[in-house]
């Protein structure tokens, strides 16, 4: 065999002049043949990748890393030349924002009225998780409805086009929070219970003991439901119960306080979702969400959602958490509206200051920004707590009149009779004189009645208001103490039913 001569890589060869060149031409050829092959097969996988985003079947995935499994040769040429994928629309700018919908569903009352309100946010590049709870009282702007309370975007956008609800809801979102928010996921109240059932129930702690005496129950009647503060496992039927009360006692009984509780019930299923093997199963998870279909409605696709899952897996355990609320530190304050509505707008009269909050939710120090909103801001006027005694033989009237009030987003106690009767001409009773008198003006547009700042001697506070269910009935029943005003329905009223 003959030696080659070696060649030096650093030293150019000199070519003879009668020395034939080297046949270069094929190679040149067949580079610029192979460019526009890759080039074009790339872009073809990603205009299909960002289409389809990852496959849409359960089978694709490995069940480990909930990732893709090999899809060939050209992907493995694609992620090679592409940096990266936008599996989710906000990726590119660091930020993922989806929003949460919860609502009663068919069967219930207002079954497309969004109780739970949520903004879930993502920073992919450092895994941090922020949920931004908004109260469903929250004014804002519906496109051909005027300034309404924003838990009804889903049911306008429901009535507009059966199924497109949550689409229509996303936009109202954000528009008025300004910011890009593409995708949304809504659940009514069966798949969030069955949900919680399929992975065994979560465990959450709670973190104060309250009692609601006033529950929901069937056909109008109510039901009381108690949680003890510290560690408990719940299953679907306590779960959904706690994320959805709102007049509990303790400090429990606002919209605002049910909004922490659905934060902590939402980081518990993800917990639970995460550790429990089986059901980050690709294949189960699939099964799941085809079985609860008529629940369940997103724009998200099964790849999206298995890209969070992955994503999910690798997140800050800490979730970060920001609830908009009329407290002093808070963005918003409670006015009536010309309809007599309670509703909730922002301090400053716009929302720049909650936008910019929303902005900085991963930052330290973005709870600065509510405190250094200007004291001319932060007066807020007391919505009040509202009681309603029956002081007629009518059964079931101030029950009535309560749920009522309710519908129009008066924050009411348990109702119950008056410790005299029968009561000649209703009246309201102001105990709280801090109270509105928009509030009060509003009051009178719902019932008819006379106003009073002084109590008479046997209408006195119940000093043991919230020690059992049965003082609801109980004929001594006197006031509630947390209540700012009490109203008590005279035969006047009830002859005119």
């Amino acid at each position: 065999m003959l030696e080659k001569e070696p060649i030096n890589l650093l030293e150019p060869k000199i070519l003879k002049l009668d020395e034939p060149r080297p046949k270069r031409k094929k190679l040149f050829w067949l580079f610029f043949i192979i460019l526009p092959i890759l080039f074009f097969a790339s872009c073809g996988i990603r205009r299909s990748y960002t289409l389809a985003q990852w496959p849409s079947d359960a089978q694709n995935y490995d069940l480990k890393t909930l990732k893709p499994k090999n899809v060939g040769i050209l992907q493995t040429v694609k992620n090679f030349i592409l940096s990266s994928d936008n599996i989710l629309e906000g990726q590119k700018d660091d930020r993922v924002n989806i929003l949460l919908l919860g609502i009663g569903g068919p069967g219930h009352d207002g079954p497309y009225l969004s109780d739970t309100n949520i903004i879930l946010s993502i920073k992919p590049s450092t895994k941090e998780v922020a949920m931004i709870s908004v109260p469903r009282d929250l004014g804002v702007k519906i496109n051909g409805h005027g300034v309404r309370k924003i838990n009804s975007a889903d049911a306008f956008g429901e009535a507009q086009e059966p199924g497109q609800g949550g689409e229509y809801a996303r936009q109202i979102f954000a528009e008025n929070f300004g910011m890009d928010i593409p995708y949304y996921v809504r659940v009514d109240f069966k798949a969030f219970q069955e949900i919680i059932d399929e992975v065994g129930g979560v465990t959450v702690n709670v973190p104060r003991s309250f009692t609601d005496y006033e529950f929901p129950g069937p056909n109008f009647s109510y039901r009381t439901i108690s949680y003890n503060a510290g560690v408990q496992a719940m299953k679907g039927q306590s779960a959904l119960d706690f994320a959805r009360s709102r007049h509990g006692n303790n400090g429990e009984g606002s919209d605002f306080a049910r909004s922490r509780r659905q934060q902590l019930m939402i980081s518990a299923l993800k917990e639970k979702l995460l550790s429990f093997g089986t059901y980050t199963n690709p294949v189960h998870v699939q099964k799941i969400l085809q079985s609860l279909s008529d629940h369940i409605t997103t724009n998200l696709n099964f790849g999206q959602m298995m890209y969070l899952a992955n994503l999910g897996k690798e997140a800050d355990e800490k979730i970060k958490m920001l609830v908009l609320d009329n407290s002093e530190t808070g963005f918003l304050k409670s006015y009536i509206a010309d309809s007599g509505a309670y509703m909730l707008v922002p301090k400053t009269g716009n929302f720049d200051d909650i936008n910019l909050a929303i902005k900085n939710v991963f930052e330290e120090n973005r709870a600065k920004i509510a405190q250094n909103l200007s004291v001319e801001n932060k007066s807020v006027f007391p919505s009040g707590k509202i009681q309603i005694l029956n002081g007629t033989w009518r059964a079931g009237l101030a029950a009535k009149y309560q749920q009522q009030l309710q519908e129009k987003g008066f924050s009411t106690l348990p109702a119950g009779n008056s410790p005299k009767r029968p009561i000649a001409v209703t009246t309201i009773y102001i105990v709280n004189s801090k109270i509105s008198d928009d509030i009060i003006s509003a009051l009178q547009k719902e019932i008819k009645a006379q106003t009073e700042k002084n109590r008479p001697d046997w209408l006195s506070p119940n000093l043991n208001n919230s020690s059992s269910s049965t003082e609801l009935t109980n004929p001594n029943l006197k006031y509630n103490t947390e209540a700012d005003i009490i109203i008590i329905l005279g035969t006047d009223l009830s002859d005119k039913q």
